[in-house]
């Protein structure tokens, strides 16, 4: 399976009404199970240097099949993931990818936002990913 436009605009409008709630402005980006990029927005005033960490995001998070936070917590010095952040063109391991599961739970494409603190493009993309 995988992600359509119409479910990647559905994920993205979800993300924007979230990220309006908690008043920030964000780069959006969805993958699909390729991890290629389906749909990409950036609202209005959103940082120009997280448009390309967005997109990097939701690879990250399709390419490993988890949070982008969780790759980051094993990629510390000392951890099972150390420096894996350099391989596939550059990953990005800090908080604010996700996965997208369909209704049965098969991955289906990922969620990267960036543009606020780690948190924040964690609770936008968490809100994306369950948009469906």
């Amino acid at each position: 399976m995988n992600i359509t436009l119409a479910q990647a605009e559905k994920i993205i409008s979800v993300a924007k009404e979230k990220s309006t709630e908690i008043d920030t402005k964000m780069n959006i980006a969805v993958v699909d199970a390729g991890a290629n990029l389906v749909a990409f927005a950036r609202m209005d005033g959103a940082w120009l240097g997280s448009l390309d960490i967005s997109i990097k995001k939701a690879k990250t998070a399709r390419f490993f099949d988890m949070n982008t936070g969780i790759i980051g917590e094993l990629s510390q010095p000392g951890g099972a993931l150390y420096n894996i952040e350099h391989s596939n063109n550059g990953l990005i391991t800090f908080p604010g990818g996700v996965p997208i599961k369909d209704k049965e739970g098969v991955i289906i494409g990922a969620i990267g936002v960036s543009g606020s603190s780690v948190e924040n493009d964690h609770t936008v993309a968490e809100a994306g990913a369950l948009a469906l």
